[in-house]
């Protein structure tokens, strides 16, 4: 296990962030520009919650940043040891820690920061036991708003894809969910009249005019097949592969799990690159 490797040694400072007050299309613009999964909020240039594509999924008519972020997120200082940074992430099911200090923002640690550094040490164990066998695959007709809900329902931010052979021929993140969605408006109108059908004193003029017109904005996911948007240029692993190959695949190929296949190419499951930090918080 790597040793007096510290936060503020792999750290990004170059962070990409939101400010309050501010709204949701701000940073859906943002996810998209700087292709990352979440950034921090700040607020007279402090921390005070974290954004995610996520968020954004989950509260699609939603616009105010400040109700759609996650308020008082966990930070961490940057002269703490990776192995606690990995520790926190894990135990606490999230992708970065704002780095605070003093009460200002140094910088940001993600799950792919610390599984760069797997990537150099020389870690054999097998990702299999890692790997999640629960995942949930799609179906190459799929369409993407219907994949967009099943990783919702399963809180998973990724989803294989499989052809009719039950062959894995790609894979769709939430990042691409987000890149293929559009912010859409839309008018809405909701019946304000007081009387109902069995009310013999409303007057029916009354009961057809009192409704009220308003606009709607959300974010919308195209109902094309799961196909169109799918990264088909996979990489793969096997069951027996090691923690450092893996990690050093998802290093250079910038991704975030690796489909796990057996030799006729059948889905295993998947593994996730948060997964690989147990092998760091296990050995240390």
């Amino acid at each position: 296990m790597p040793k007096n490797v510290k936060v503020m040694d792999i750290m990004r400072t170059d962070v990409a962030y939101a400010t309050l007050p501010g709204s949701r299309d701000e940073v859906h613009s943002i996810l998209k520009e700087k292709r990352v999964s979440g950034v921090p909020v700040l607020k007279d240039g402090k921390v005070v919650g974290i954004v995610s594509r996520a968020n954004l999924l989950k509260s699609p008519e939603e616009e105010q940043l400040a109700l759609l972020m996650t308020r008082n997120p966990l930070t961490i200082d940057p002269d703490v040891d990776i192995t606690i940074a990995a520790k926190m992430l894990l135990e606490n099911g999230i992708r970065r820690l704002p780095v605070v200090e003093d009460g200002k923002l140094r910088g940001i640690i993600s799950v792919a920061d610390i599984v760069a550094v797997l990537a150099e040490m020389n870690i054999p164990d097998h990702v299999g036991q890692y790997m999640n066998p629960m995942s949930v695959p799609v179906w190459t007709n799929t369409p993407l708003n219907v994949v967009a809900r099943i990783m919702e329902l399963a809180r998973s931010k990724a989803v294989p894809v499989i052809d009719s052979d039950l062959e894995v021929v790609g894979i769709i993140t939430d990042r691409d969910i987000i890149s293929a969605s559009v912010i859409e408006d839309s008018v809405e109108v909701a019946d304000m009249s007081n009387g109902a059908d069995d009310d013999e004193w409303t007057w029916e003029s009354m009961r057809d005019t009192m409704s009220i017109y308003y606009s709607v904005s959300r974010v919308k996911v195209p109902e094309v097949p799961a196909r169109d948007i799918m990264v088909s240029d996979l990489v793969k692993a096997a069951y027996i592969s090691g923690v450092s190959e893996c990690a050093l695949k998802m290093k250079r190929n910038h991704i975030d799990q690796i489909p796990v296949v057996n030799a006729n190419q059948r889905f295993l499951g998947l593994l996730k690159d948060r997964n690989l930090l147990k092998a760091i918080v296990n050995g240390s």
